[in-house]
């Protein structure tokens, strides 16, 4: 089985999963082994799935803006979840190809495979959603026959996203190109260069 098979399937448990309650708040229960890659993957795409209701929770027009606030503070945190994550992802794949004899003309790619992972996942999300659409009792031919479109074309980008992701693990495993991550720096969430968390007054 390859990478993107075994990963596509994780995702897609862990977001039929989240379905059961369909609550933002709901406990996750990850069924994989502590440590492992799926277990990480499931956690991964459990979290998109909260902030992707988040999102769509804080765009209610008639939403009380003290409740707006701590949505926004809550979709910040798991923002910085999410790429602590894909982080943890990228970790993984740098100590499995570490010992990798690279050859003089390997390359490197333009995104690190977490990143390109992170797509993968949010694709899962938007194919049950889609999906969903398709499905609606209450939309007219028109809304569903554009739902149905639109499905088609997220699945052939899945596809096409899976082939690209095993196709760039073959080419590390193989010396053909090579990993170089260059970890987040996100300046907002940090005390020490957030100018408003670090006290720096603004100018009158």
């Amino acid at each position: 089985m390859s990478f993107s098979s075994d990963a596509n399937k994780v995702f897609d448990r862990a977001v039929a999963d989240y379905h059961i309650s369909d609550n933002v708040d709901a406990e996750r229960v990850n069924p994989f082994p502590a440590g492992s890659l799926d277990h990480t993957l499931y956690d991964k795409v459990w979290i998109d799935a909260v902030q992707w209701h988040l999102e769509d929770i804080i765009r209610d027009p008639a939403i009380d803006p003290v409740e707006a606030l701590a949505i926004k503070r809550r979709i910040d945190r798991s923002n910085q979840d999410r790429t602590d994550m894909v982080e943890e992802i990228d970790s993984y794949f740098l100590d499995r190809y570490k010992d990798v004899a690279t050859l003089p003309e390997a390359t490197i790619n333009t995104e690190s495979p977490a990143w390109a992972i992170d797509r993968l996942a949010i694709l899962a999300l938007k194919i049950w959603h889609m999906r969903e659409q398709t499905g609606r009792s209450d939309a007219d031919d028109a809304h569903l026959a554009k739902c149905r479109a639109k499905l088609d074309v997220l699945l052939e980008q899945r596809r096409d996203l899976s082939t690209a992701i095993d196709t760039l693990l073959g080419d590390f495993a193989a010396g053909r190109k090579y990993m170089k991550v260059y970890r987040q720096m996100k300046m907002y969430n940090d005390p020490a260069t957030n100018p408003v968390l670090y006290g720096k007054q603004p100018k009158a």
